[in-house]
């Protein structure tokens, strides 16, 4: 079925610049004046508002080419699809032949999701709830966490991801992780994309956190960061696909918790440093593209393309580790609370992150690896369902799903003077919404974002996941 006024829509875009067509809830698009460049296609479940500037902001990254050799050769995006602060569509997905384009990144690099399940009841957890919720708001908010560091075991973790962390904890234990059980957290590596480590050097870190020795205090690390980003209490409310539940050890009825963070100011650092490398790259004898999207040329800057992805890493193995320490800190606290509950990893994936698959790179921007029969983790609103997948590795998407719902409103749209802010409107009744900013209640409230339920039934009924559970929010804590 075919989006009503869809040919007055087809022609508003094409006044746009953009050559687009529908069918099967599915966008193509492609800049008019660009007829080489792919078509990109965007799922999208009908009723959902095709926005103008997401789709040209993919068009745009779908013609981003390199003067001396480098291309886009296929482009897609995932059905949470809305426009980029910076110039890149959240929902993007690309796969590059000879080029990288860091700003596809952008610097919340390793944005990502990790899901622990735990053998606690929900009225248990309730009995003990508000002891609870003031140990964790210490530890997000107020400071209490420990995650002292040795001067090496910060180096190891820059380098190595949470492989490298571990075995410099096991070798001189530092802050609250000397409570941890450090064996299973080494079990749960396999637990992991990519075993939570790539190929990164402690050069592209801040210099204050890669000291030649001493101790280290990293105010961002085990933070949850600003926006979308959140720690949630959940539970198990429905197994759809009981063979896969029960080889990923999820039982309804099981307490959840889902963590949605990534390199926080790390990223900033290197994400920052790298969209201006690239620019800086450019030919000088060309003018730069309009879209102000600059790719880096493996013919023409193979040492910055080698260092980029280095760097990239460095902040990717940075936010691993920056998740399984939110992760701990509320797992010990769980211990402490309720007793001795073992709570293992699901799965923890990235988000924003470039990964050599394809002809070259594909290039993942607010999309998720969904390979075939790997872990999806895909979040609702924290008024709504989460759900948990597994993939199809669907060729047509670039193995990829969304990474959650996708902002409906914008966080001015609604925080705004004279916005109706009633619980009602905004979905908050009923929410429990940890916080210490009354603005952050309102900026993420469940009337920001697209319903997930069609998001998800677009993503199965096109073959990229299948559904294994569905988790509901307990409470939610939004930094």
């Amino acid at each position: 079925m075919q989006p009503k006024n869809l040919n007055r829509l087809l022609r508003a875009l094409s006044r746009q610049g953009l050559d687009v067509n529908y069918e099967n809830q599915t966008y193509s698009v492609r800049l008019s004046n660009s007829p080489d460049a792919p078509m990109a296609e965007v799922l999208l479940p009908e009723g959902f508002p095709v926005e103008a500037k997401a789709l040209k902001q993919l068009a745009n990254l779908a013609n981003v080419r390199h003067p001396a050799g480098g291309c886009v050769c296929r482009a897609c995006a995932t059905p949470d699809f809305h426009p980029g602060d910076g110039g890149v569509a959240i929902g993007s997905v690309v796969e590059t032949a000879e080029q990288i384009i860091p700003v596809a990144v952008g610097s919340d690099i390793n944005c990502g999701m990790r899901l622990h399940v735990a053998d606690l009841g929900i009225e248990e957890f309730f009995r003990r709830r508000d002891r609870f919720v003031e140990l964790m708001k210490g530890d997000y908010f107020f400071g209490t966490r420990d995650v002292t560091m040795t001067a090496k075991t910060s180096r190891s973790l820059f380098q190595h991801g949470i492989p490298g962390f571990l075995d410099a904890m096991l070798a001189v234990p530092t802050g609250s992780i000397t409570k941890s059980n450090l064996d299973q957290l080494a079990t749960e590596i396999d637990r992991v994309y990519l075993s939570g480590s790539m190929p990164g050097n402690t050069k592209w870190a801040p210099e204050e956190l890669v000291p030649e020795d001493g101790l280290i205090r990293d105010g961002g690390l085990a933070t949850i960061g600003s926006g979308n980003h959140f720690v949630e209490v959940q539970m198990v409310e429905k197994v759809e696909d009981k063979a896969t539940a029960f080889a990923w050890g999820v039982r309804e009825g099981q307490l959840a918790f889902m963590i949605h963070s990534g390199s926080r100011n790390v990223g900033k650092y290197i994400g920052g440093m790298w969209r201006d490398f690239a620019q800086s790259a450019w030919p000088k004898n060309l003018p730069f593209p309009e879209s102000r999207l600059f790719p880096l040329s493996v013919k023409a800057n193979p040492d910055l393309v080698t260092q980029y992805l280095q760097a990239e890493a460095t902040a990717a193995n940075y936010a691993f580790v920056n998740r399984l320490l939110l992760a701990e800190l509320l797992r010990l606290r769980l211990r402490e609370v309720y007793g001795d509950i073992e709570a293992p990893l699901v799965y923890d994936l990235p988000h924003n992150i470039t990964l050599p698959e394809g002809a070259g790179w594909v290039i993942r921007k607010g999309a998720t690896p969904a390979h075939a029969g790997q872990p999806v983790i895909i979040p609702g609103s924290m008024g709504a369902t989460s759900f948990l997948l597994v993939g199809k590795g669907n060729p047509a998407f670039l193995a990829s799903a969304s990474h959650g719902a996708g902002r409906l409103k914008s966080r001015f749209e609604l925080s705004r003077d004279g916005a109706d802010k009633s619980e009602e409107v905004l979905g908050l009744t009923g929410v429990d919404c940890i916080t210490l900013r009354e603005e952050r209640r309102i900026e993420e409230a469940p009337a920001a974002y697209k319903p997930i339920q069609p998001v998800i039934d677009a993503q199965v009924e096109a073959k990229i996941v299948s559904v294994v559970a569905l988790l509901k929010p307990i409470l939610t804590f939004k930094a």
